[in-house]
């Protein structure tokens, strides 16, 4: 480790992908931050990640940035940006940066960002030699060596630099008067506080980790006989997916789509009993406000799953599993496609806190089940007590 980490004042934080890759930080952060008395945080993230940042409470300050070598942003980027937010890294006083990667991302342009501002420390994951780019390099293994949940990636980065937390939830803060608003709207649809509700969140930014709507809509219809009532989200871009998918249930639905913002939507995740949810950021948003969860997980990446809280994984094992793909390379769209609607249900029901249990189970007519098990040749359900993410004390 060089000398002054210890006494560092003023850290940024470079995180420039996804909204659940910043909340999946906020442990690393949080032993940044308990790293020294009156430590400041500063996070340079992309627009969505600034957007969820203004909720975690570890984070004193936030600048957003399309880089130019990260995915997205062809519309926006351009070279006097990029000299704009360098001089005011270059202004902003930092003794020190740490810059959190996925495996598969070069650290190195975010590096030379930071060694163009003057930072004198980096500290990174890396493969290559950065020589001077990093004062502080941690020799890239994965996934040569294994693979680590991607919290458990960060906490052991910083580590490095001799920062840690006993507290390695993710963080959202949510406020009272969010709830206060979402209540309200959710009453005005004729919601039954008496009855359980589960949070439906169809959508994901890559095809491949999207559940068939056609079969969202029979968990759906499942849930709805089963006595659970079945409210919707998403973003005003998915307005018309979430109507196709209300209508293709064919039952009573409440929609909150487009029509609350990220502090509205963790409100709404911490009111509901469970949050039913493709491997997207609002399934991290639930790990962070710890409301159980049944997170339809394609295989794409083994990374990403449900941290600290009580959840069932779905997911039907291929051996195409962690193509690291955003569209399925073979079509097929296994992984997630023969998870059947049924074991969708049973995996919500058996989430339910006990209060809330007064519900028959949707497909037969038989006493209510334990939660599901592992089914060799079928969809995986993985008991919460065998989960490894589980926090038992929630």
């Amino acid at each position: 480790m060089s000398p002054g980490w210890q006494t560092a004042r003023h850290i940024l934080c470079v995180r420039l992908d996804n909204m659940g890759d910043v909340l999946m930080t906020t442990p690393a952060i949080r032993a940044l931050k308990q790293g020294a008395p009156g430590r400041r945080i500063t996070l340079l993230a992309s627009p969505a990640g600034a957007a969820v940042a203004r909720h975690i409470p570890e984070i004193d300050h936030t600048i957003a940035f399309e880089a130019p070598w990260m995915k997205g942003g062809e519309a926006t980027v351009n070279p006097a940006q990029d000299e704009a937010v360098r001089a005011q890294l270059a202004a902003g006083g930092f003794d020190a940066a740490v810059i959190f990667t996925v495996y598969s991302q070069n650290p190195q342009p975010a590096a030379y960002f930071c060694y163009l501002a003057g930072i004198p420390l980096r500290l990174a994951h890396c493969r290559e030699n950065p020589y001077h780019l990093l004062s502080d390099w941690v020799p890239e293994r994965e996934p040569e060596h294994g693979i680590r949940h991607e919290v458990q990636r960060q906490l052991d980065l910083v580590a490095q630099v001799g920062c840690h937390t006993r507290d390695q939830h993710l963080s959202f803060q949510v406020r009272d008067e969010a709830c206060n608003r979402v209540r309200r709207l959710l009453l005005a649809q004729g919601l039954d506080e008496a009855r359980p509700w589960v949070l439906v969140h169809s959508g994901a930014t890559a095809p491949s980790r999207r559940y068939p709507p056609a079969q969202f809509a029979e968990a759906i219809r499942l849930l709805a006989r089963s006595g659970c009532q079945a409210v919707l989200t998403g973003s005003a871009a998915e307005l018309d997916d979430v109507a196709q998918l209300q209508q293709q249930a064919g039952v009573p639905t409440l929609s909150l789509a487009g029509r609350i913002d990220l502090a509205e939507l963790g409100a709404a995740i911490r009111l509901a009993d469970v949050v039913l949810s493709n491997n997207s950021g609002p399934a991290h948003l639930a790990a962070a406000i710890g409301t159980p969860l049944v997170d339809l997980y394609a295989l794409t990446n083994p990374q990403h799953t449900p941290w600290l809280v009580r959840h069932a994984l779905l997911f039907h094992d291929v051996p195409c599993k962690y193509c690291y793909k955003s569209v399925c390379p073979q079509g097929h769209h296994a992984c997630l496609r023969q998870v059947s609607p049924a074991q969708v249900a049973d995996a919500v029901l058996a989430l339910l806190p006990d209060t809330r249990r007064n519900v028959r189970p949707p497909h037969r007519a038989a006493t209510p089940r334990p939660p599901a098990r592992p089914r060799s040749g079928g969809a995986t359900v993985i008991p919460l007590w065998r989960t490894p993410c589980v926090d038992s004390g929630s």
